[in-house]
């Protein structure tokens, strides 16, 4: 079987910034970034998914922009752009939904304002799009936010069953069955990130030594 030598090489280095972001630079496993939020939509898997859908469309087009307008913006104002490119990003979500999907919105709270103040989302237009290319930049934020809606996910699929008997709405639990108040409650959140964190690390121990490589 023929190699396809320097073209599937490109694509693989490619490729890289959003393996990486999934699995050795996980935002949430590796580095405990966006924990809050991440715990405090994660109790209904609908909520969990429209909160992972608005981190890949901010994170990836911030890192975007900002790689496009590095060179042209002086290193003293530097932050305020690109939290200005960020919250404009959100807005843009935010009404999205106010228009489109208000129950959503409602449902939410306000968790979608609260990208703004995500660390995950800063730091890789900090430490990655200010010093790489557009491309590579669009998909470091890509593979971040993926990373990070994928653990979100993981958790909310453990709090809803558990906690309210159902999964995306639908009642999947036996009528006898009792909700763990608990897991439903914000203390069960952190219990459930703590069993994702544990899980993946006892898949993968080496993700806590690669960490320090990020960035």
């Amino acid at each position: 079987m023929k190699s396809c030598g320097p073209r599937c090489s490109g694509i693989s280095e490619l490729a890289q910034p959003v393996r990486d972001g999934i699995t050795r630079e996980n935002p949430v496993v590796c580095h405990a970034l966006g924990v809050c939020s991440a715990l405090a939509v994660t109790g209904y898997v609908a909520t969990t998914l429209v909160m992972g859908a608005a981190l890949l469309f901010v994170a990836s087009l911030s890192c975007l922009a900002v790689s496009l307008v590095s060179r042209a913006v002086p290193s003293r104002v530097r932050l305020i752009v690109q939290m200005l490119i960020i919250s404009t990003l959100v807005i843009i979500v935010y009404l999205f939904l106010r228009a489109f999907y208000f129950d959503m919105s409602r449902s939410l709270g306000p968790y979608v304002g609260l990208i703004i103040t995500n660390c995950l989302i800063l730091g890789r237009c900090e430490s990655y799009a200010m010093r790489h290319g557009p491309v590579r930049s669009f998909l470091d934020g890509l593979g971040s936010a993926a990373g990070y809606a994928l653990v979100l996910l993981a958790i909310a699929l453990m709090r809803e069953p558990l906690g309210h008997g159902t999964l995306l709405g639908i009642r999947v639990m036996p009528e006898a069955f009792q909700p763990a108040l608990l897991v439903a409650a914000a203390p069960g959140a952190f219990i459930a990130m703590g069993v994702v964190v544990w899980i993946v690390r006892a898949v993968r121990p080496a993700m806590e030594h690669e960490h320090p490589e990020a960035g």
